[in-house]
């Protein structure tokens, strides 16, 4: 290695800690050489309680003063290593993982909402994301604005000085919307008002979070980071850009060298409170599956956008929602945002419920499964499922149709792919 090579990744690596390549900042930021027998692999640490050599150090630990793993509810080594992972990925300040996606929303709102404050949100949100903002939060006296994100009019009347944040998906699961972050940015900004966005549906190789303003970044680690859905986990990422001292639950505590007011809450009392912790297997499992993240995401949303545009024009098929697709009233900002390439997930509306329970019947390779981002191509009807226990109005205000079907591409060929549905869409 030439003595300028040298001297170029050594430049990468003190300015961002890692190497400038996404899978080489993953693979990089590794624990490798620490360990005892040298492996390359962080162990799985699958246990409760580390031990101290004498109760000082001990109670230095549990009191904050040093950094040192105490007991695997509030940190575990394996945990840790995953962190690790998703800041060297994400190039958030802070990262902490947990027990499922779920926990990962409900530990952010739990952290700065209060009674008396709102959140501004879209009402096109995943099942149990709505259920746990408008009647979990609203039990404990948190108003959710529900807004048209594409009405950016609309959004700044929503907010005001009691607004602890606005809320939406990247892509709106299973609307196929897409907001515009950038201008939604610049409203909440002038408002001290931090932007909360889910990221599940686009990876970090894919979307940088930092460059349209979004200040926290909530993922379900279930989905693409797992590589294979292997385990059920989630991730909040806090990026530092946010100024938290006007949250009336939280702007008020000590600024902590290394972590945001927000970060601090979450690690010191509602992480630890709440106990949603993520498993160490779990983590240890999903480690490995951020190294092969990039190559599955680039597979599995050229599959996506292949039979996306492949059946667009079927007969049988009245509409294929996909950003990427000409058709789409997004494509122009998933063109800016995510480069064109706006991940693994499309739908398809049919003619009747029933059109779409034949088709569902009479695929063999496709998997009748939730979830999304498996190595599986998976398809689900969310009328009948994710929002099946709703009643019609909230399906109504969710914008839920009896007609559509969603689809996951994995990594099978799209050949058979292709074949498959085809099969299906000659079932009625």
């Amino acid at each position: 290695m030439s003595e300028e090579t040298i001297m170029n990744t050594t430049k990468q690596q003190d300015e961002g800690g890692c190497p400038s390549s996404f899978s080489a900042r993953i693979i990089g930021c590794e624990f490798a050489g620490q360990d005892v027998y040298g492996a390359i692999n962080m162990p799985v640490y699958r246990n409760a309680a580390f031990e101290f050599p004498d109760s000082e150090t001990i109670a230095a630990a549990f009191q904050n003063r040093i950094e040192a793993h105490t007991y695997s509810r509030i940190t575990n080594p394996t945990v840790a290593n995953l962190e690790r992972k998703i800041k060297a990925a994400s190039g958030g300040e802070h990262v902490m993982a947990l027990a499922s996606g779920m926990a990962a929303i409900s530990n952010t709102f739990l952290a700065i909402a209060y009674a008396g404050s709102n959140i501004v949100a879209s009402p096109h949100l995943f099942g149990n994301t709505y259920s746990f903002l408008k009647f979990t939060l609203s039990a404990f006296g948190v108003e959710v604005r529900f807004v048209d994100t594409g009405n950016l009019q609309e959004i700044a009347a929503a907010v005001d000085d009691n607004t602890c944040a606005f809320f939406a998906e990247l892509i709106t699961n299973p609307h196929m919307e897409i907001a515009d972050l950038s201008e939604i940015s610049g409203i909440l900004r002038s408002r001290h008002v931090p932007m909360i966005i889910d990221t599940t549906i686009i990876p970090w190789c894919g979307f940088d979070a930092r460059r349209f303003g979004v200040d926290v970044e909530i993922v379900s680690t279930t989905k693409y980071v797992s590589g294979g859905a292997t385990g059920i986990g989630g991730a909040i990422v806090d990026y530092g850009a946010h100024d938290w001292s006007n949250n009336r639950r939280i702007g008020l505590l000590p600024q902590v060298k290394g972590l945001s007011r927000f970060a601090f809450k979450l690690r010191s009392e509602i992480g630890r409170n709440v106990g949603a912790c993520m498993s160490p297997d779990t983590a240890y499992q999903q480690a490995l599956g951020m190294e092969s993240l990039d190559v599955r995401y680039r597979r599995m949303s050229q599959t996506a956008y292949d039979l996306a545009l492949y059946f667009s024009d079927h007969p049988k098929v009245r509409k294929v929602n996909y950003p990427k697709l000409p058709s789409s009233p997004y494509k122009a900002l998933s063109d800016k945002m995510f480069t064109g390439n706006p991940g693994a997930m499309f739908t398809f509306e049919l003619a009747s419920k029933e059109a779409c329970y034949k088709f569902m019947d009479a695929l063999k390779l496709i998997r009748r499964a939730t979830n999304l981002f498996d190595n599986k191509t998976l398809a689900i009807h969310p009328e009948s499922t994710i929002y099946g226990t709703f009643p019609p109005e909230a399906k109504k205000i969710i914008g839920i149709e009896d007609t559509l079907i969603r689809f996951s591409a994995g990594l099978e060929e799209t050949e058979d792919l292709i074949a498959d549905i085809n099969s299906g869409l000659e079932a009625f």
